[in-house]
């Protein structure tokens, strides 16, 4: 088998977003995906809340991690895919990160992707 070389694409998306870029993915045949909850914070440094009448500051927000490991020539369609269907045009809709993959070893059958 010839060389195949793959990206990690991990996005940062909104809880609530998780079931429609899942969705959106499936349609368009990509199932594989490893979905984290995570706590972070962007340009927005949080959000202030009302609480039994006093102001509150939640400065690190649960966002949803993706992370999907792909061959390159899928990377953009991916990402078109998360970024349209997390968006909402509000701050705090995510970001999305592409990253080289080194080397990738399916355990079951040792292939490698390099």
């Amino acid at each position: 088998m010839g060389w195949i070389t793959v990206k990690k694409i991990e996005a940062i998306i909104r809880p609530e977003k998780l079931e429609q870029v899942k969705k959106a993915l499936e349609e368009n045949g990509y199932t594989g995906m490893t979905v984290i909850e995570v706590r972070g914070r962007g340009e927005q440094r949080g959000i202030k809340l009302q609480f039994r009448g006093r102001s509150i500051t939640v400065d690190l927000l649960t966002k949803i991690k993706i992370e999907i490991v792909t061959p390159d020539e899928d990377v953009d369609k991916i990402v078109e895919i998360i970024a349209k269907n997390a968006r909402t045009g509000r701050p705090g809709d995510g970001r999305i990160f592409i990253i080289p993959v080194e080397k990738a070893i399916r355990i079951r059958t040792g292939e490698v992707f390099e």
